[in-house]
């Protein structure tokens, strides 16, 4: 069964297709939010959300990642149907090569968006990362409910990556006095991970940076007991020091 994207044939191309994995599943036709829902099989959403999140790999891959208790041959049986509904439903698988299969190219994936907005909030000059804000506030979870090996991988990568670049960009406004959007930043990062230090050093260094000691002070105190309460432990030296050179 030949997966292709059929370049040379004429007419309309075919309607974009936009996957979406932050927040749950879903496939659309058209670029926008707005487009209609694609159906798609509990094994077709398991095959388009590998290849968007590992890229092109192998039958033989795909068929030991996603049917992993079973024989191979029933498991490349499986694979066979899950790409068969996929065609009725709209190609969004393509084979680039022999025995490989990938995401067509008319697909747009959410997580392939997000993960460059953090990249430019991380490495571009403050002054460009204005328009990329508000794509990190508010993200949904990477398949929330998808408990495979692979899923879990890549969903803390993305929280991870999530996390430095809440804080990056809460710096970088910092350094332009945008202190509203600053410390939004910065409590969205603390809210994702309440137990996280550096999170919760970005909120008090925009408070230090407005001059609000008191909201500093409270900020630091509130942290510290969390962290005494769930962990035992007190903050780093480092957040200690912060607070107490702001005090002298």
């Amino acid at each position: 069964m030949a997966v292709t994207d059929c370049p040379g044939v004429r007419g309309d191309a075919p309607p974009a297709l936009r996957l979406q994995l932050l927040g749950g599943f879903r496939l659309s036709r058209g670029d926008g939010h707005g487009g209609s829902q694609v159906d798609v099989s509990a094994s077709g959403q398991q095959l388009l959300a590998l290849l968007g999140l590992r890229g092109p790999a192998t039958r033989s891959v795909l068929a030991g990642t996603l049917w992993p208790d079973v024989a191979e041959e029933r498991a490349r049986a499986c694979l066979r149907t899950a790409i068969w509904r996929l065609n009725t439903a709209g190609s969004a698988v393509t084979d680039p090569r022999p025995g490989v299969l990938g995401l067509s190219r008319q697909v747009r994936m959410d997580t392939r968006d997000f993960t460059a907005t953090a990249h430019h909030i991380l490495t571009a000059p403050a002054e460009g990362i204005g328009p990329a804000c508000a794509a990190l506030m508010g993200m949904g979870e990477l398949l929330p409910g998808w408990y495979q090996d692979w899923v879990v991988f890549e969903r803390e990568r993305l929280h991870q990556l999530r996390l430095h670049a809440l804080e990056a960009l809460s710096a970088r406004l910092v350094v332009q006095q945008q202190y509203a959007p600053a410390l939004e930043a910065a409590l969205e990062s603390t809210r994702i991970d309440p137990l996280r230090e550096s999170a919760h050093r970005a909120v008090v260094t925009v408070h230090l940076a407005e001059n609000n000691l008191a909201e500093a002070v409270r900020h630091f105190k509130a942290f510290r007991g969390l962290l005494r309460t769930e962990l035992g432990i007190e903050p780093s030296e480092q957040f200690r020091t912060m607070v107490r050179h702001a005090l002298a």
